[in-house]
């Protein structure tokens, strides 16, 4: 009887989904950093921006592109309507809660946001270099 309210969707637009989702969020992350360092000196900026692609580069390799990955895996496996929700598993909305609590705290917290900026970009940039998987795994659903 609940099935009946149930969004149904193609999987390819859970993979569109999920895509954007980590894009945009990434790029919000990315934004707050950056607004943060609009007052410091043209060297400070390059520093603390460089130092969070670095961070944004191996938190990419070594965790997010993995987390990506084993995603567009049980997408893959999905039958071909499934429910919108189910672009990221049960198990990682409690992670993006977690994420999006701590993200807050540390947005309001006093600590330093020059500091900050660093772990946001670090996120923020892995976030989205681990999004360019889903529209390269929508690609090659396409060609099929």
């Amino acid at each position: 009887m609940l099935s009946q309210f149930k969004p149904e969707v193609q999987k390819t637009w859970l993979m569109t989904i999920a895509g954007l989702m980590w894009s945009v969020v990434g790029l919000m992350l990315c934004r707050f950093a950056i607004r943060w360092l609009f007052d410091l000196s043209r060297p400070s900026v390059i520093g603390y921006a460089l130092t969070g692609a670095g961070l944004a580069i191996i938190a990419n390799y070594l965790v997010f592109s993995k987390i990506a990955g084993r995603n567009i895996d049980r997408l893959n496996q999905m039958p071909e309507k499934v429910c919108i929700f189910a672009f990221q598993a049960w198990k990682s909305y409690l992670v993006i809660g977690l994420m999006i609590t701590i993200g807050s705290l540390l947005r309001h917290s006093p600590a330093p946001k020059h500091y900050l900026s660093i772990i946001y970009i670090a996120i923020g940039g892995a976030l989205f270099l681990s999004s360019l998987q889903y529209y390269r795994g929508l690609r090659l659903w396409r060609k099929k």
